[in-house]
């Protein structure tokens, strides 16, 4: 998306939001294909990712840390007829609530004291099909979250507030 003018009716929607958001959950991986680990915090390092998870161990790139909405659990819950979804089972880092994921995708924003920026859509993989079922790839589809990269690391925490962060112009 091109960048639209700070001074844009536009711009200026873009970057209001009712309110913060929460971070939920944190899930590492500490190898490819290894069950995610539940955590309370986690270290996040500048330009890798999450200390401890595999994606961590080399810099750059765009999918450094992946997040889900929480509310869009329930949606693939109740696509799959399913009461809940274990978000360990969907391979993202982050679960955070009550703020529009898609309305972060190529802005930047905060965890607690942390700046990431999002780069890109998380789009589902045929794992989905594997862990959640017959159909789990097209229950995702459309609620996947983001990837983002980490641009001033710190500590992040359960409870944490996510909200955007306004890019001096």
């Amino acid at each position: 998306m091109p960048k639209l003018n700070p001074a844009s009716p536009l711009r200026t929607l873009m970057e209001t939001f009712p309110r913060a958001g929460k971070l939920e959950w944190i899930g590492l991986r500490p190898a490819r294909r290894a069950p995610l680990q539940a955590m309370n915090s986690v270290e996040v390092i500048t330009d890798r990712g999450l200390a401890g998870d595999h994606k961590a161990s080399r810099a750059g790139g765009k999918r450094q840390v992946t997040l889900i909405q929480r509310e869009h659990l329930d949606v693939v819950a109740k696509l799959l007829g399913r009461e809940a979804v274990d978000p360990a089972l969907l391979r993202r880092n982050l679960v955070v609530s009550g703020i529009n994921l898609l309305a972060l995708h190529d802005e930047r924003f905060c965890i607690g004291d942390v700046l990431f920026e999002g780069t890109g859509l998380c789009e589902p993989c045929s794992r989905m099909e594997e862990v959640l079922g017959a159909g789990g790839y097209n229950a995702m589809r459309g609620h996947g979250g983001i990837i983002a990269r980490v641009l001033t690391g710190g500590v992040i925490a359960l409870g944490d507030a996510v909200d955007y962060k306004k890019t001096p112009a």
